[in-house]
């Protein structure tokens, strides 16, 4: 009598341990398959406007950009990367053939710039304070980027790009940009608010070289 108990009780004692491992198993299976917690996003992003007229930061070739009551198709787009900084601007053009670029980024803030060649001009980058137009712009910020770019800007698939940049009040801007081994191509720039740009994505994924 006192064998059987024994043995019972040893039995017992096998199938507690087998449901112990059991619902162990089945417990880091689930903590497993649990999903992630997603890193939080930027709380202060105005994704009402992005839902209202496009996304700025998904601008891509074949789009429609319509700035200050302007239709422009954007014909290709630079996307440059400098340490952990990254902007892109594309290339847009009207109904007439004038051909703009518009530059956009995030410094937290989304920036938006609007952008014309001056080819005429012979100025030079490099000194704190520079005029064209009659303005008076400030040196901001210079260094070196490295670059993918679309067809249709013109540019090698891939390189580096030097530039330096100036500041006027009101938002006017001026950069000097050397894509490569070329020289410095000079471009007058207005900073836009956000209500004066709508996207019309036209669809198909952005193709970059």
């Amino acid at each position: 009598m006192d064998g059987n108990l024994a043995y019972l009780v040893a039995g017992l004692g096998c199938l507690l341990g087998v449901a112990g491992v059991v619902i162990a198993v089945v417990a880091l299976s689930r903590a497993r398959s649990a999903p992630r917690p997603q890193a939080p996003g930027d709380p202060f992003r105005d994704r009402d406007a992005d839902a209202l007229r496009g996304d700025p930061r998904k601008l891509k070739p074949g789009d429609i950009v319509e700035i200050r009551q302007v239709s422009y198709t954007v014909r290709g787009s630079v996307h440059l990367v400098e340490g952990g900084w990254s902007w892109a601007e594309h290339l847009l053009d009207d109904a007439g053939g004038v051909k703009r670029w518009l530059s956009v980024e995030e410094d937290p803030d989304l920036e938006l710039v609007l952008w014309a060649s001056e080819p005429a001009a012979s100025l030079t980058p490099g000194a704190p304070t520079l005029e064209i137009a009659g303005r008076s712009y400030h040196w901001d910020e210079s260094g070196q980027a490295r670059y993918t770019a679309t067809e249709g800007t013109g540019l090698d698939p891939r390189g580096t790009m030097r530039y330096h940049d100036y500041q006027a009040p009101g938002g006017a801007r001026l950069s000097f940009e050397a894509y490569g081994e070329a020289g410095w191509e000079v471009n007058l720039g207005e900073k836009l608010h956000r209500a004066e740009v709508m996207i019309y994505p036209q669809g198909g994924p952005e193709k970059v070289s």
